[in-house]
């Protein structure tokens, strides 16, 4: 299991696509992703699942990768919530 944190950076009006790319992307990996926000935590392959934790621009999020390609998902994942791109 590898797990880091992370600043969401994203433009309010880009916000829900960032969301569903960031699921998409998420859902290419066999590991079981997970986001947290404070004390809650939700799977990063499920759509509800991330919106019920309230994303928003310079949230603060703690991702964990466990799986064959934890590292890699872990690192793709990172990379996406640092600099959004579509």
């Amino acid at each position: 299991m590898v797990t880091k944190n992370v600043t969401f950076n994203c433009e309010e009006a880009m916000h829900m696509k960032a969301v569903a790319v960031l699921i998409q992307k998420a859902s290419t990996f066999r590991s079981s992703i997970w986001l947290a926000k404070g004390e809650r935590r939700a799977n990063a392959k499920s759509l509800l699942g991330v919106m019920s934790l309230g994303i928003e621009n310079q949230t603060e999020l703690t991702v964990t990768a466990e799986g064959n390609d934890e590292t890699e998902a872990l690192d793709s994942i990172i990379s996406y919530l640092e600099k959004p791109e579509f």
